[in-house]
């Protein structure tokens, strides 16, 4: 057997502070009524670890102790004994050369694996009464290792495909923990979670969740975390643009239209002139254009992924300049202008036919004052205008 004084192993508790705990509890004298208890230091034990069950409220008039590994006295399951008055452990059938039986009746056990779990019976030998026995339970729990993210699916298509995720490796005994973006997952009607949290399943993903996610894994002596998993999440295209937004060109300048859709993974574009494909690519250019590059530019986007098109439509005009073009509103002097135009026009017509009937009567006649204006009769009446008189007069009145 392991004599108490070996030196400690590096990483590992170190068993002579253990020893000192036991030293002192060697001079603790307690009340004859109580009632014989064990501690295990620490309470949970880590895979590797030393651990130490420490006996409280020993009986008096001991002669020894006796350990047996599981929940009672079996003799075939003895895993030592010790004899006060010669201070020797005596190994039993489970003695595995990591036990050390102390003066006051407490176990240390070095190493402890996984296969050490369960309950250890201290068996308290009296000198002339009845034995008195406790049980108490050690639970090992592995060093946890780093766990990692499966997926499903990690390459998702928006609104349709839904994502499981899974926490490996599964260990019993341990906590799984999800987190989304560095935080602890909310509750969401699109998420759920399996009973022992391993699994964490999106019911339907969008371009928002390609996270990244990470689980995490503990256990009462351990806890380690994944890498980040990030989704790729397919969508698109939405809606095309097509920029920049003038439709009237003059010959000889130079058209360039681009387009652009939101998609993932980026959208196949092709442009449609006037119905007919032209080129399958983002941009259309077409240097020093004619009245003949006129019509409909059509821009169509497709995602591989998705299968889903858009298109989006832009008119193109190009104006002759020896045609008819477009032209700003009137101003108000063009506008006065023309209206004087047409009253001169009137005059003169009115000129005329006084004159010529002046010509042929000598004289007024009913016709005369009727195609004159009001304000024209009392001097027509006279006589004495000329007809350079006769067209001022005509346009004095029409103001």
């Amino acid at each position: 057997m392991e004599s108490p004084s070996a030196p400690a192993r590096r990483g590992r508790v170190p068993w002579q502070g253990l020893l000192l705990a036991v030293s002192l509890l060697t001079f603790w004298s307690p009340p004859t009524t109580a009632q014989l208890t064990l501690e295990l230091m620490p309470p949970s034990a880590a895979e590797g670890k030393d651990v130490l069950f420490l006996a409280h409220n020993l009986p008096e008039d001991l002669a020894g102790y006796a350990w047996f590994k599981g929940g009672r006295v079996d003799s075939t399951r003895q895993i030592a004994s010790y004899r006060i008055d010669t201070q020797v452990n005596n190994p039993g059938p489970t003695y595995s050369g990591r036990e050390t039986i102390y003066p006051n009746g407490s176990l240390l056990v070095q190493r402890v694996t996984l296969e050490d779990t369960g309950y250890y019976t201290l068996q308290a030998i009296k000198t002339h009464f009845h034995n008195e026995e406790v049980t108490g339970q050690l639970r090992v729990y592995p060093e946890l290792p780093k766990p990692n993210i499966t997926s499903n699916n990690s390459n998702p298509v928006e609104h349709k495909d839904p994502v499981v995720f899974t926490c490996e490796p599964e260990i019993q005994d341990t906590t799984y923990l999800w987190l989304i973006n560095s935080q602890s997952i909310q509750n969401s009607s699109k998420l759920e979670q399996s009973k022992d949290n391993r699994t964490l399943t999106i019911l339907y993903v969008t371009r928002n969740d390609i996270g990244p996610y990470e689980c995490e894994s503990r256990n009462p002596v351990s806890a380690s975390r994944s890498d980040p998993l990030y989704l790729n999440v397919s969508y698109g295209p939405e809606s095309p643009t097509i920029s920049p937004s003038d439709t009237l060109y003059r010959p000889g300048a130079n058209l360039s239209l681009s387009c652009h859709a939101a998609s993932n993974p980026p959208a196949l574009y092709s442009w449609l002139i006037n119905g007919r494909l032209k080129q399958s690519t983002q941009k259309v250019t077409i240097p020093n254009i004619t009245v003949n590059n006129s019509g409909s530019y059509t821009c169509l986007v497709h995602n591989s992924v998705t299968r889903l098109n858009r298109t989006a439509v832009r008119t193109i005009t190009v104006f002759d300049e020896d045609s008819a073009q477009p032209t700003p509103g009137l101003s108000d002097g063009a506008i006065a202008g023309i209206v004087i135009g047409v009253l001169a026009g009137i005059a003169l017509i009115v000129s005329l036919v006084y004159f010529l009937h002046i010509r042929k009567t000598g004289g007024y006649d009913g016709l005369s004052l009727v195609l004159l204006s009001p304000g024209l009769t009392a001097m027509l009446g006279r006589g004495k205008e000329t007809p350079l008189c006769l067209w001022a007069c005509i346009c004095s009145s029409s103001f």
